[in-house]
């Protein structure tokens, strides 16, 4: 257990614990009903991850980011009205159910015996239940305020029976899940920076109010947004494994299927989900054998070196881009099964995992990856 999580155990503060039920907050974030069934609830569905057309790069990076959560999330830029958000809702619909301490408000996993102190204070006092709960999947407004990200003091019981408790923010509804921010580009500095910090640790610490209080905040960062309406910062930029851009179909057949499908989705959601749900089966238990198998899958050093090379060319600062790639074919071989990986699998993450990770020229157009087109060519033959 690290230092931090050992700060909330000196303290008596009380943690209030999440509804199950659908609420709406001020900051106009939702959180979902728990249900471990793939699909969804049929009083909520998504578009099934299945039955997006096209936008194979996209889909790709998210199936990988599931696997793997230690590459850092996904960021998606491009037009409007291409997907993005579908796709990213979509995912969380399909993964494999988790394993929940029941009554933590963080969805701690009961295999992890350095869970938060508030699931150790319940283990003293009665024996640890666990429930199976969908994979959380929390939007994050651009409006919302620090308190709803973070999490804050409890007012209503403050006030009506003088208590003092901690009510957890976004931030813990999101452990072990997926936060997705769209239009991330045009998210408030302050909130850049506190989710810069938690990204990197892993841990939410809250300081205010006389309370002090920290918990476990691990979870894939999704971010959509379109680049017109401006870049997003450094600091976060770089916080993101894969970065992957989504265009406007131009094939006149791929935009009659999507407005065909769409259609069919709004005209009637259970019965279009019944039709992928035999696909959406094979997906979710694609991710879980890729999750499984992780571990057992194999990178030559020679793939590993191809890796180094190819950043070195690119002058990519530090090491991230190296680390990402590996960690992302590595995933990707796992989905499809392969023992080793090998060159394909680094060909087919290469752009994703260092698109934007390029030191910009100032003579260079902001939005060309040709020189990262051309050295990724030269070194890997596409």
């Amino acid at each position: 257990m690290s230092s931090a999580m050992r700060l909330l155990d000196s303290l008596s503060l009380d943690v209030s614990t999440p509804s199950s039920e659908t609420k709406e907050f001020a900051g106009g974030a939702l959180s979902r009903q728990d249900s471990p069934s793939v699909g969804g609830s049929a009083s909520r569905r998504s578009f099934p991850f299945a039955a997006i057309v096209g936008q194979d790069e996209l889909k790709n990076a998210l199936l990988i980011a599931a696997v793997d959560p230690t590459i850092g999330g996904v960021l998606v830029f491009g037009d409007r009205g291409t997907g993005k958000s579908t796709a990213v809702r979509a995912l969380a619909e399909l993964l494999p159910p988790i394993e929940v301490i029941e009554n933590c408000p963080y969805a701690c996993d009961p295999r992890d015996h350095a869970a938060c102190p508030n699931c150790a204070s319940l283990a003293l006092s009665q024996p640890r239940r666990t429930r199976s709960i969908q994979v959380p999947m929390v939007d994050l407004p651009l409006g919302a305020t620090e308190d709803r990200i973070l999490g804050a003091l409890d007012l209503e019981r403050a006030l009506v029976s003088g208590e003092k408790a901690f009510q957890p923010g976004l931030l813990a509804r999101a452990n072990r899940g997926f936060l997705y921010i769209d239009e991330v580009n045009l998210l408030e500095d302050h909130l850049v920076d506190l989710l810069i910090d938690v990204a990197a640790s892993g841990v939410n610490v809250v300081e205010r109010d006389g309370m002090s209080v920290c918990h476990p905040a691990r979870f894939v960062l999704v971010g959509s947004g379109n680049p017109e309406e401006g870049e997003l910062r450094p600091q976060l930029l770089d916080r993101f494994g894969l970065c992957v851009e989504v265009q406007t179909p131009e094939d006149i057949g791929q935009r009659v299927e999507i407005v065909r499908r769409r259609d069919a989705f709004e005209r009637n959601p259970t019965a279009f989900c019944e039709t992928w749900s035999d696909e959406a089966v094979k997906i979710s238990a694609q991710v879980a054998s890729a999750r499984a198998g992780l571990t057992e899958v194999t990178i030559p050093d020679a793939v590993v070196e191809l890796c180094a090379r190819l950043c070195s060319a690119l002058r990519t600062d530090g090491l991230r881009g190296e680390l990402t790639l590996v960690r992302a074919a590595r995933a990707l071989a796992s989905l499809y099964r392969c023992e080793t990986v090998d060159i394909s699998h680094v060909r087919a993450i290469a752009l994703a995992s260092l698109r934007h990770r390029l030191r910009r020229s100032p003579l260079e157009e902001a939005g060309s990856d040709a020189r990262l087109h051309r050295v990724v060519a030269e070194h890997l033959g596409i």
